[in-house]
């Protein structure tokens, strides 16, 4: 009987002999991780078996690079897996985590659906609290801020963060606010911005995070940019970030020249509606984006026009309102309903 597959998706792997991130599929089985270079290959490029195996997460060993989880074998080998952002790494660890907690008990996974209230006073779930955070009717309200002739846009204080969790009853007092969040910080769940905020974060602070209106923090995946006093052309490219961050993942997407497939990382933005794809291997810069207002976008169900063989599926495109086509392919059918409908929301909402 072969392993109950818990998890698949698009991560970047770094590699075991060359010291470079490539995109793989990975899929979580009950016993170890398999990793395919493309999802259609039919045998594993590798497997790691997660017996006796330990989990590190947030690894920060690799500085910018964000998002990595670290996988430790009993022979002491090391593997490196990179999320497209943090939600979807959460979604991993923890079940990767359980994994190897049933093969120590010798238990099978199994998914419990009940849902359990957080009692922040004796176990913090910080996972929780970051998305109470970033809810868009109760949550922070992210700001943007001028200091030292820059502009800091999708970005918190340090004193709102802590002003949020005492008005929302969710910490005693501001010594235990500051506790969680420098907590949230050195998990990854909240970024300093701005000379202050960042030299606390790097020990030369009491504290690595501040209860300061002048230490500037923000949501790992916001769309948090800064820019200074700058020329028209600037920020008329800038004004494509600026949009709220609606969706993201990996997805693979047709070429226009050579016709081929890559895995990309996708974010789509409303309000302007863009879709940024960068390489999801690193690069902080997109290689493209994607103009949605008064775009059409649909599902494929024959793949001729794509140029895809017949056994894929899940293919949708998108046309412009300047009648550019895009080929793109989600990993499952729901997947592809999500894309397609928030796609055209924000392409009926965006400027």
């Amino acid at each position: 009987m072969e392993p109950k597959r818990i998890r698949e998706g698009y991560l970047v792997k770094k590699g075991s002999v060359f010291n470079t991130w490539k995109p793989m599929w990975v899929v979580l089985l009950e016993d170890g991780i398999e990793f395919y270079k493309k999802k259609s290959d039919n045998s594993p490029k590798g497997m790691i078996p997660l017996k006796g195996s330990t989990l590190t997460s947030p690894c920060q060993d690799f500085g910018k690079r964000m998002f990595v989880l670290k996988i430790t074998t009993t022979k002491q080998q090391d593997h490196f897996f990179q999320a497209a952002f943090l939600e979807e790494r959460d979604a991993w660890v923890r079940d990767i985590k359980k994994a190897i907690k049933c093969i120590e008990g010798g238990q099978k996974f199994a998914r419990k659906s009940t849902r359990r209230s957080i009692r922040l006073p004796e176990t913090i779930d910080l996972g929780a609290l970051y998305l109470s955070m970033k809810d868009p009717e109760k949550g922070i309200k992210e700001l943007n801020l001028e200091k030292d002739k820059k502009v800091f846009n999708h970005c918190l204080t340090g004193s709102g963060v802590i002003d949020w969790l005492v008005s929302n009853k969710l910490v005693r007092n501001r010594q235990e606010g500051l506790m969680i969040s420098a907590s949230l910080l050195s998990e990854g769940y909240l970024q300093p911005a701005g000379d202050l905020s960042k030299n606390a974060a790097d020990g030369i602070a009491e504290n690595p995070f501040l209860d300061n209106p002048d230490a500037f923090y923000y949501f790992p995946d916001s769309g948090f940019f800064c820019e200074e006093n700058s020329s028209d052309d600037d920020v008329i490219l800038r004004e494509e970030f600026r949009g709220v961050i609606i969706k993201q993942g990996c997805l693979l997407k047709q070429g226009h020249r050579r016709k081929n497939w890559k895995v990309r990382k996708f974010i789509l933005r409303e309000d302007p509606a863009y879709l940024h794809y960068y390489d999801p291997a690193g690069g902080e810069d997109p290689l493209g984006a994607v103009h949605l207002r008064g775009c059409v976008v649909t599902s494929v169900e024959s793949s001729h026009d794509a140029g895809k063989k017949s056994d894929e599926e899940n293919l949708f495109e998108i046309i412009t309102a300047d009648e550019v086509h895009y080929y793109l392919q989600a990993a499952t059918s729901k997947e592809r309903t999500e894309w397609i409908k928030a796609i055209q929301v924000a392409s009926r909402t965006g400027k």
